[in-house]
């Protein structure tokens, strides 16, 4: 037998009930240093396995993992794969061992569950191009995180700036509309912030450890700090659309707009913005609809539309 096979004789064994080393070594024919190792190996793969010394003691589950299935049903099955299929096209760190639990799972399915199982893996794709050097940086800041010690990472701002050291207690990571953001306690300037991780070029530990805030959210601190109207203290500036039903749908399936809506009615949406991503992001985005939409207010808006596209006027005269 292998030693997948004694791991899993050793599980259905004590599934039923408690035995000890010597018990299980001889049921399997085998050493009990053996039973010891396949013991360890269930341990690391996740297995609950209760040791208790002394008389009556021997292995043993507990019962809350007695009562649960071993193997998977075609539902779950077909879950398993395909969000393995989606954790690639997100650059997650740890495809490797996505890999050889997809394995395990059709190691120990017939060759019908395997086959369907396939079907489905290949029934959604996702287009992305792996980055070695950020899933490193994924899987050190990850580890950071669980772990609780601090890292000094070589960060740019961007903007082609060089990067700068800054040591920093990895709360989190977040994708957000497929990039991963990095919310950490920043040493250097006292406070939380979050950091786009491929702009890190390096990264290291310090020895120094830390605790993280209780109840603290990654997600929650990167929406505050990406979308307007989080802070009470930001005003916020009214922001009306007049277009057709098509180009207004799509609007507001975009992420700062469908956040900001207040109002829509028949061609017609009324949005409130903060003023730095009216005076920057907004004007760039709403550019390439030209005159499919209208904008009644607000005057500064309309301004700054006039102000950019004048700009790649000038850009494209010859």
């Amino acid at each position: 037998m292998s030693k997948a096979d004694h791991m899993l004789s050793i599980l259905w064994m004590l599934k039923q009930r408690r035995r000890t080393a010597g018990e299980l070594a001889d049921e399997l024919e085998i050493s009990v240093r053996s039973v010891y190792r396949y013991v360890d190996a269930l341990c690391a793969s996740g297995v609950p396995v209760m040791a208790d010394a002394g008389y009556g003691g021997g292995y043993s589950l507990p019962e809350h993992f007695k009562e649960t299935p071993l193997f998977f049903d075609a539902g779950e099955q077909q879950a398993l794969v395909q969000a393995s299929t989606f954790a690639r096209g997100t650059g997650y760190p740890y495809v490797a061992a996505l890999d050889r639990a997809i394995a395990k799972l059709k190691r120990y399915s017939n060759p019908g569950q395997v086959l369907q199982m396939e079907r489905h893996e290949q029934g959604i794709e996702m287009l992305h191009t792996p980055n070695a050097a950020q899933e490193d940086n994924l899987r050190e800041l990850e580890a950071g995180a669980a772990g609780g010690f601090t890292l000094q990472m070589e960060y740019s701002k961007g903007n082609h700036t060089a990067p700068s050291p800054r040591d920093v207690d990895p709360y989190g990571l977040v994708l957000w509309k497929g990039q991963w953001y990095l919310v950490a306690y920043c040493r250097l300037r006292g406070e939380i912030r979050s950091f786009r991780v491929d702009r890190i070029s390096g990264l290291c530990r310090t020895g120094t450890s830390f605790e993280r805030p209780a109840g603290f959210s990654a997600r929650e601190f990167l929406l505050r700090s990406l979308l307007p109207g989080q802070d009470p203290a930001t005003p916020l500036i009214p922001v009306v659309i007049e277009a057709s039903e098509g180009v207004l749908n799509e609007l507001c399936s975009h992420w700062l707009f469908g956040h900001t809506l207040a109002e829509r009615g028949p061609g017609r949406a009324r949005f409130l913005l903060d003023e730095e991503s009216l005076l920057t992001y907004v004007p760039y985005f709403l550019l390439p609809y030209g005159t499919a939409l209208h904008i009644p207010e607000p005057a500064v808006l309309k301004q700054r539309m006039s102000a950019v596209a004048l700009k790649v006027a000038q850009h494209y005269t010859l």
